[in-house]
């Protein structure tokens, strides 16, 4: 089903929090609206699960990823349970904070927080290019994770991790202080010239891809590899396709430049 924002002719797509935003009113609205003209007794509560239902069908009408329908379908009953505890409001602003410097990537470019495990790394390490001294760069590291990794299988290559979150930031480059094959930068990927690598790593969401490959056909040096884990390039065929025996059926999706 065509996304409703499409479909009405919106051309510039709208950062997810205001959709979120605007499908929470609307439900809202129309919860409101229901137990107005209710000829039944029911619950508040249960009109709180009914207005989060509605959040979620609408949000999912409107476009927004999938990882979105829990999160608008709890949110009000989340909100009512957590006020009826009487938490002190400091506790929202911390955490707030927390969720803002972890997923500041997700505000800035609807890419959620997603690690790679240990078996897509190994899985990673098998299709590298064999010749010594190869440069990797991980787009939105992480934590790092996927970077020590491959640090210890190649200790012939440099990994460049770039992350955008300053927490994730900081716990990356700390992981990463005392290993000189791993610079771990604070900084946009779009902004990073994708020219001297051999392989561009990128665990993202289906929303940039397309902008990714554009980037990389402009920057990226011929026989280079473009890998993706999990998400596709839309309209584009993969080089190669490798499956990741994984909890989270992972696979890698290779572009030869």
């Amino acid at each position: 089903m065509r996304p409703f924002i499409k479909t009405v002719g919106i051309k510039e797509p709208w950062p997810p929090w205001v959709i979120a935003f605007l499908v929470h009113v609307v439900s809202s609205i129309f919860a409101i609206v229901l137990h107005a003209f209710s000829p039944v007794h029911i619950p508040a509560v249960m009109w709180l699960w009914i207005q989060g239902i509605g959040a979620a069908g609408a949000g999912a009408m409107a476009g927004l990823p999938r990882w979105w329908l829990p999160i608008n379908l709890v949110f009000l009953p989340a909100l009512d349970t957590l006020l009826g505890l009487q938490v002190p409001p400091t506790f929202f602003l911390v955490v707030f904070g927390f969720i803002f410097v972890v997923n500041v990537a997700a505000w800035r470019h609807r890419v959620p927080f997603f690690l790679s495990s240990s078996k897509a790394a190994a899985t990673l390490v098998s299709v590298l290019p064999r010749q010594d001294g190869i440069r990797l760069i991980d787009l939105g590291c992480g934590t790092g994770s996927l970077l020590v990794d491959l640090a210890e299988a190649r200790p012939d290559g440099y990994f460049h991790g770039v992350e955008t979150a300053p927490l994730s930031f900081l716990f990356s480059w700390w992981r990463a202080r005392r290993r000189s094959a791993i610079q771990v930068s604070w900084d946009d990927f779009w902004h990073t010239d994708l020219a001297q690598y051999d392989v561009v790593f990128a665990y993202l969401s289906p929303t940039p891809m397309t902008r990714l490959w554009e980037k990389a056909r402009c920057e990226m040096r011929p026989g280079s590899l473009l890998v993706s884990n999990t998400f596709v390039i839309p309209g584009i065929l993969p080089t190669r396709i490798v499956p990741v025996d994984d909890s989270m059926h992972s696979v890698l999706y290779i572009w030869r430049m």
